[in-house]
């Protein structure tokens, strides 16, 4: 049985779909944060790979489809670019300084703990762009002799930390202002708070998607640098 689920592609596909509803239909029944259908989506499927004994491998190759629309969805992000331009242009310097003070956070904070902790060199560039898109982020750390598997996970759960959470840490530092809201949740966490984001306001998912973009072309000019220190 489980030789012939690993065989069948359409299967994951059907998984993965059925995962994330799962998800969905919890969050809008419970109204948890926690409950986020990304991370539901991954502890699901997870468990089942787990129980049916099938290596991941198998699983992302029978997901190739769904990868393939991760750059146009990304393209699409433009989208709300183009609608909120006045507000984008009104309001640029802030943003420009608020993910420049994002950015140097995050990458700061990866090189006084590892220092603090004693990471080797290896774990430290793998963790490095944990606050940026996987495209970018893989590239560099492989480029620079990171692990691929230990970014991709810290860049999923640092965009699940910052969906399920952000809302309340706006909340809790009283950040009102879709401008501001819009560039926490970009440059902190990326895609996956920009669709948390998007629930909040159109300026909000705007401001979060050009965020996003602009911390990671920072990251990826001060990572040579910052790659050489440890």
């Amino acid at each position: 049985m489980t030789e012939l689920l690993a065989e069948n592609s359409f299967f994951f596909l059907l998984l993965t779909l059925a995962a994330y509803q799962a998800g969905l239909w919890l969050q809008h029944k419970l109204g948890w944060a926690v409950c986020n259908p990304i991370l539901i989506a991954a502890l699901l499927v997870g468990g089942v790979l787990v129980a049916a004994d099938i290596p991941y491998t198998t699983y992302q190759s029978g997901c190739a489809a769904l990868s393939w629309l991760l750059t146009p969805a990304t393209v699409c992000l433009a989208i709300p670019l183009y609608t909120q331009l006045r507000v984008l242009r009104k309001n640029w310097r802030a943003i420009l300084a608020g993910v420049a003070a994002g950015t140097a956070a995050s990458l700061g904070s990866i090189a006084v703990m590892a220092c603090l902790f004693g990471l080797d060199h290896t774990l430290y560039i793998s963790l490095l762009p944990k606050s940026i898109t996987t495209a970018m982020g893989l590239a560099l750390s492989e480029m620079y002799g990171g692990i691929a598997g230990v970014t991709t996970a810290a860049i999923i759960v640092t965009g699940i930390f910052g969906n399920c959470c952000g809302t309340w840490l706006c909340r809790l530092f009283r950040l009102q202002d879709p401008v501001a809201q819009g560039v926490a949740f970009g440059t902190a966490s990326h895609v996956i708070g920009t669709t948390r984001a998007a629930s909040i306001s159109p300026v909000a998912e705007a401001v979060s998607s050009l965020s996003l973009v602009i911390a990671g072309l920072l990251t990826a000019v001060a990572f040579p640098p910052l790659a050489s220190l440890l």
